[in-house]
């Protein structure tokens, strides 16, 4: 098969829709296919260039200022003159018999299935963001509306099978792009463990002067949807227990609400921020750190928190034990499950997440032995991106036996 696999984020721009485009795209590439990625510009990455036998085209980008409303997050958009020229006759002349599009409210997948649209292509979406604000609910109103007005119209010009990471996801499918895709496939997103590996607990303990200190890693941009608030508003209480704990947030600050919360408690000196870091170094931060933390906001369980999982690093979260359709994370068995504030509001309560995590802290050794091997276990049976693409090239074999004739 020609695949052509579009995404807005795709590496050296980190984050996890990123790495896993890029790690699914190699896995097709791999297995045999001709595989082209169409993504947006970034920094002083390269426009045109091909890596492990992957062709990728960076389409010239501007980025949106930075705003609360955007979640301060830095997004490339491509729209410019000339650029659906310069997709349509990428695409053309590279003629996929698929296109596996990431994020649905990006401009590439907007022009992409355009093009798919008019040459009878068909098209598999992965959706990574729910567009959705926990902390606003203005914002949370335009963002339905856009999802009405602009996103659903659109899908429904080239009508593409969607793939259902976890169940919130479903259940937002079902709420907003009813009757815009053609249907659904449950893959569950993938990581490759291997790059978790050899990770050393002295590198990042020597780099930010921590010693022995217990350590909290945060892995994760910081955005409202992982907001870190609740774990800024655990910390009395934790250091109350554990005073020379260290917690460190690794990730692009694109929401600080939580920092200013700290400042008001007086534990801002216990956080310290790294900013983005390269894939390359989470390892080190991983064998580093007692236990991970980030995914607090009750939005589903993601790729960071799968990578910690892989190297048995305990993680501490609060997440639905049937987040993953089929598959249950298990409280004490797989992670470490921290309750909401109640039922009609997913996120963690403070209080209780400081129990959880002083727990943990007090035999960080003990918590280790606990869920290690559980995790590992589950991630090599399910997550693998191995698997995951495999998955994934099954339903993008069958979409193109079945492109329809276009005269």
């Amino acid at each position: 098969m020609r695949i052509a696999v579009v995404n807005n984020f795709f590496p050296p721009r980190p984050g996890g829709s990123s790495h896993l485009s890029d790690h699914l795209a190699r896995r097709y590439s791999q297995a045999g296919h001709e595989v082209l990625v169409l993504t947006a510009g970034y920094k002083d990455a390269p426009d045109d260039e091909t890596v492990d036998g992957v062709r990728i085209v960076r389409v010239p980008a501007w980025t949106l200022p930075k705003t609360r409303f955007a979640a301060n997050f830095d997004i490339g958009f491509t729209m410019s003159p000339g650029v659906r020229r310069q997709v349509f006759r990428l695409l053309d002349d590279f003629a996929p018999d698929v296109v596996h599009q990431h994020g649905q409210f990006f401009d590439l997948t907007w022009l992409s299935g355009w093009w798919a649209r008019k040459r009878g292509v068909p098209t598999l979406l992965s959706i990574h963001t729910r567009l959705e604000s926990p902390l606003s609910r203005f914002n949370s109103f335009v963002y339905a509306t856009a999802d009405r007005l602009l996103v659903r119209p659109l899908m429904r010009l080239h009508r593409p099978r969607l793939v259902v990471m976890d169940r919130l996801m479903n259940d937002y499918i079902k709420a907003r792009y009813t009757g815009a895709h053609r249907d659904t496939v449950a893959i569950p997103v993938g990581i490759d463990p291997t790059t978790m590996d050899g990770g050393t607990r002295s590198v990042v303990r020597d780099q930010l002067g921590l010693g022995d200190r217990p350590m909290v890693v945060s892995i994760g941009h910081v955005i409202p949807q992982r907001s870190r608030i609740a774990l800024a508003r655990a910390l009395p209480t934790i250091l109350a227990a554990v005073p020379d704990l260290a917690v460190v947030v690794v990730g692009g600050l694109y929401h600080d609400e939580f920092l200013h919360i700290a400042d008001e408690l007086g534990v801002r000196s216990s956080i310290i921020t790294v900013g983005a870091q390269p894939q390359s170094s989470i390892p080190d931060y991983l064998a580093a750190a007692d236990v991970e933390v980030h995914e607090l906001e009750g939005e589903g369980f993601g790729t960071a928190s799968l990578e910690a999982l892989a190297v048995g690093t305990p993680v501490v979260a609060r997440v639905e034990t049937e987040n993953f359709i089929g598959l249950h994370l298990v409280d004490g068995v797989h992670i470490f499950q921290t309750p909401p504030i109640s039922s009609s509001d997913p996120k963690a309560e403070p209080a209780a997440l400081a129990a959880t995590l002083i727990s943990v802290l007090s035999d960080p050794e003990a918590a280790r032995a606990r869920v290690s091997d559980n995790a590992r276990e589950l991630v090599a049976g399910h997550f693998t991106i191995e698997a995951v693409a495999a998955r994934h090239l099954e339903v993008l074999a069958e979409m193109a036996g079945e492109r329809p004739t276009v005269s």
